[in-house]
């Protein structure tokens, strides 16, 4: 339905987007993740015909839409990670103004107002002024503009960045229901792994401009199908205690993280006496030790670097 071809984009001799490739199918829920300036949002400007690419195309249905940016403007809806509202106006007024945008007429527009804010879940709060509601709630509105106009293809740019947990929820069975039951395609970025994990069968993950793995979720994991991950917790982190784990030859990889020092190792590894035997020399005490098979950021953190929140 969708798809970029060598999509690349330069600002000043600086490549922020260096020859994306990827696609979207009919009625799927595809991720797009990365840890901050990875190229994402400039790879949504691109692919809805906000920002035009230094090299490369889009395709809708095989047809070029920087060519005519009109065909994806009439099916595309966009939820941009920052808030688009108009503060002074009420959740009606902007659904209305948005609405007159879309060139909507004034009965069809009605009944979309009262569909897309009782999907989201605030037609009784649409008399109130923007600048009174929480930021989830600002965000739910978001969504509902984007809706206005039946869009087959939404992309939705972190849309849940610094809201409360009953609006996330709200926001995720928005996607649920939109690509479940309405047969929306949705393209979804997010900063947190657990999203992307619950609402998309594939996903392509983005580092310095450039896509560097895909696939779906077993496909990425077996990316790490040799290997473990230990999560220990301690009750100090110790910098040379962390220098002699990662110099450890069966460690590949260590990371702090908020939920403890997360190490990958090569899989059957002999490293746990190592890691008791270090932490005794350098009096640091161990308050949980945990080995498990590596999850969708851990092959996140392998491929980049760094962990999600970055």
């Amino acid at each position: 339905m969708l798809e970029t071809v060598e999509l690349s984009k330069s600002f000043k001799g600086k490549t922020v987007v260096d020859g994306v490739s990827l696609y979207l199918d009919q009625g799927e829920s595809v991720g797009l993740l990365g840890p901050n300036g990875a190229g994402k949002s400039t790879t949504i400007s691109m692919i809805s015909s906000l920002l035009a690419p230094t090299h490369g195309d889009v395709l809708l249905r095989g047809k070029s839409v920087i060519k005519h940016p009109q065909h994806i403007r009439r099916v595309l809806g966009v939820v941009p990670q920052e808030i688009a509202l108009y503060e002074e106006l009420s959740a009606y007024e902007n659904l209305q103004f948005f609405g007159r945008i879309y060139k909507l007429k004034k009965t069809a527009l009605e009944s979309k107002i009262q569909e897309v804010l009782e999907i989201v879940g605030l037609r009784e709060r649409q008399k109130e002024l923007i600048k009174t509601f929480s930021g989830g709630m600002k965000r739910r509105i978001n969504i509902a503009a984007a809706l206005l106009h039946n869009p087959q293809i939404v992309i939705m740019d972190e849309p849940t960045v610094g809201i409360d947990p009953q609006s996330r929820n709200h926001i995720l069975d928005t996607v649920r229901y939109l690509n479940l039951e309405k047969g929306t395609t949705v393209l979804y970025t997010s900063h947190y792994m657990e999203e992307v994990e619950q609402l998309c069968k594939r996903m392509y993950i983005m580092d310095h401009g450039k896509v560097i793995a895909s696939g779906t979720k077993e496909e990425l994991g077996r990316i790490l199908s040799s290997e473990d991950t230990i999560l220990l917790q301690l009750d100090a982190y110790d910098d040379a205690f962390i220098e002699e784990i990662r110099s450890l030859d069966p460690v590949r990889q260590v990371e702090r993280t908020d939920q403890g020092l997360k190490l990958i190792i090569a899989k059957q590894s002999r490293v746990l006496s190592s890691i008791v035997q270090s932490a005794e020399r350098h009096s640091v005490q161990l308050i949980n030790m945990h080995v498990h098979t590596p999850s969708l950021e851990d092959v996140f953190l392998h491929l980049t670097g760094r962990t999600l929140r970055d």
